[in-house]
């Protein structure tokens, strides 16, 4: 008898190598075994896609939203030599320059005009105009993640890239970053002024954890930093001219893989995804959805408790459905000569898109998109809390209760009646059950809209 694992479509399952949105999400890349698309983010559309043969792709990098392309060699049979960077023009259609190194290629990032390499062991920064020129070069420790992030935004300097110790990071201030070339005629209000230098120096080391790291992220101002390290459980936020902690959030309590953090573009919020599948939400601000906090937590200036119960949890969840799970008739087992996609593996990007929620105003918000390595595109919508649940359970009020939850009542004795006492105790206790699931479920995001991309022969 095949006990084997099944899958529940007839067609080919999507293989997605490689997924990359651009610095304002505006569109993303998508690397497969047939070449590499191009795709607008929102709404979903196929902008252009490059049929390749004799090899795959591991990365597609997009320079914004221009025709410039860095590509990588990867996979089973690679298109490029592993160390060799590929500029290509999506205009023409052709690669215009390659940079060699004599290893691997493990990072890259990039902004207006640059171009970062991250190595296993140093980081090369190129400027990139009518030719390519070297500008410098930073020993890291081993990075085999090639972990390495850059701030976009005008005006923007900060390059940030693993430290010479495990668990650090360097602070790089490369040249301001350029204003993005208008197409539009030229406007009539005066041009954008750069922001005022800081009154300090700003700090070139940061001890962010003392394990490996797994991620560095940033929003496109570079003014805050976010790390993660091998452990999976913290998210560390910073502050990139003072060094300083400014918050610490808990993706959960178990080892997880975190594949990604992304802040929001008003960085009043960001978002993080993991090997476990599930996308966590966190607010950044005192006003709007604040994160949950242990019923503990107010007893912490009071009692030596551990620092785990003043952890701030996300106020919002996703969990990326699993096909693997059901079964049909075709049967999938893993094939030797066939790399199955990891089913939970995503990207996830920040956009502005009309509210579902026919009882408001038709006003844009801030949502999610979710791209799996499956093909999946998921447009989620934040849930709208209220009450109590968008105050913080750690924050403490007038009358000394927590608002994480409704106060509890006082333990008063009450006359007991013989007939009846029963059956409103487990009404009451039904009526309760409705209500935390109401509350759970309110914390949970909603699917906005479902599409599928990757396939060379239509949507799929």
């Amino acid at each position: 008898m095949n006990l084997a694992r099944h899958s529940i479509s007839s067609t080919n399952p999507i293989q997605i190598l490689d997924a990359k949105f651009d610095a304002e999400c505006d569109i993303f890349t998508a690397s497969t075994p047939a070449g590499f698309a191009i795709y607008r983010t929102y709404p979903l559309q196929l902008i252009r896609k490059r049929e390749l043969t004799g090899g795959t792709l591991s990365a597609v990098v997009p320079l914004h939203s221009s025709n410039i392309l860095f590509l990588l060699g990867g996979g089973r049979s690679p298109l490029y030599p592993p160390n060799k960077v590929i500029l290509w023009n999506d205009n023409l259609g052709k690669e215009v320059a390659e940079l060699e190194f004599r290893e691997r290629v493990r990072g890259l990032a990039c902004r207006r005009g640059w171009l970062a390499v991250s190595l296993r062991r140093r980081v090369i920064v190129f400027q990139i105009g009518e030719s390519v020129t070297r500008y410098g070069e930073w020993d890291t420790c081993d990075n085999p993640r090639g972990l390495i992030a850059i701030a976009t935004a005008p005006y923007s300097t900060l390059l940030a890239i693993a430290g010479r110790q495990i668990g650090h990071v360097q602070l790089v201030h490369l040249p301001p970053c350029p204003l993005p070339v208008s197409r539009d005629p030229p406007s009539s209000s005066p041009p954008r002024k750069p922001p005022p230098p800081p009154s300090k120096h700003p700090v070139s080391i940061i001890a962010a954890h003392t394990t490996a790291l797994t991620t560095l992220s940033m929003p496109t101002s570079g003014r805050l930093l976010a790390t993660t390290s091998v452990r999976g459980t913290l998210v560390r936020i910073w502050d990139s001219i003072t060094g300083k902690l400014v918050r610490e959030l808990r993706r959960g309590t178990d080892k997880a893989d975190i594949y990604g953090v992304a802040f929001r573009p008003d960085e009043q919020e960001l978002c993080v995804w993991s090997d476990k599948g599930t996308v966590h939400v966190f607010n950044l601000v005192v006003s709007g959805a604040t994160n949950r906090q242990s019923t503990f937590s107010p007893l912490t200036p009071f009692l030596p408790l551990p620092k785990y119960f003043e952890s701030e949890w996300s106020y919002a969840q996703y969990r990326i459905p699993v096909q693997s799970s059901h079964i049909s008739l075709s049967s999938t087992s893993r094939s030797s000569a066939v790399d199955l996609p990891d089913e939970e593996r995503c990207v996830v990007g920040w956009i502005q898109a009309p509210s579902d929620d026919p009882s408001r105003p038709p006003v844009r918000e801030y949502q999610l998109i979710a791209l799996t390595f499956t093909g999946g595109w998921y447009r989620l919508s934040l849930p709208k809390l209220t009450g109590h649940a968008k105050r913080s359970s750690g924050s403490h009020l007038s009358s000394g209760l927590t608002s994480g939850s409704p106060p509890k009542p006082s333990h008063v004795p009450s006359p007991r009646s013989i007939s009846g006492s029963s059956t409103t105790s487990r009404l009451d206790k039904g009526k309760e059950k409705e209500r935390d699931k109401e509350k759970k479920e309110s914390r949970n995001c909603t699917l906005a809209e479902y599409r599928r991309f990757g396939r060379w022969d239509g949507w799929g």
